[in-house]
């Protein structure tokens, strides 16, 4: 959930939005879904908890119509609404990517997430028209979408865990031979 609020808050701040706001979307858009993990009860049990607790109407809205076309009448009509659901298995999918690269998120490309989206057996529970058709609704490219995506949750890589050791180690002051255990 913070990979799509990293992402969240990027758009928001690419279209003049409620970084905040956006940002809570992001964050909260599956909150409810260990303990309810299957359609309509995951986002609709989720969405009745943030109406008793005041949250804007337009929040629980995308919110509701982030899971996909499974919740009828409740469209993706808003910018909120399309961004977040562009960027939810979006930002699952390039988690996985992420994780089995050596350098982790560091230099990852578009291209080497969308070669990983046509191996069917990769992240198979992420659905790869959610991401295409995601970009498209939200009026993006979506080679510039993917790259954006990765962009924004790089800046938070390593509360995500997506960051390598190399990397850990350079920002440490650390060179490669320097690890700890290397003496």
């Amino acid at each position: 959930m913070l990979a799509v609020e990293a992402a969240m808050r990027a758009y928001a701040r690419k279209f003049g939005e409620d970084e905040d706001k956006w940002g809570i979307v992001g964050l909260l858009h599956d909150f409810d879904y260990e303990r309810w993990p299957t359609i309509p009860d995951h986002p609709l049990q989720g969405a009745a908890i943030l109406a008793q607790r005041g949250y804007p109407e337009d929040v629980i809205y995308a919110i509701k119509s982030h899971a996909g076309d499974d919740i009828p009448g409740c469209p993706r009509v808003s910018r909120l609404d399309k961004t977040l659901y562009a960027c939810d298995e979006l930002a699952g999918f390039i988690t996985a990517a992420a994780m089995v690269r050596p350098e982790r998120l560091r230099g990852l490309q578009a291209a080497s997430v969308r070669k990983k989206m046509k191996q069917k057996a990769f992240a198979a529970a992420v659905n790869r028209e959610d991401i295409t058709r995601g970009a498209e609704q939200l009026g993006v490219d979506l080679n510039e979408h993917i790259q954006f995506v990765i962009d924004a949750m790089s800046g938070i890589a390593d509360e995500l865990g997506l960051v390598s050791a190399l990397a850990a180690n350079e920002s440490a002051g650390r060179g490669v031979a320097d690890r700890p255990g290397d003496e």
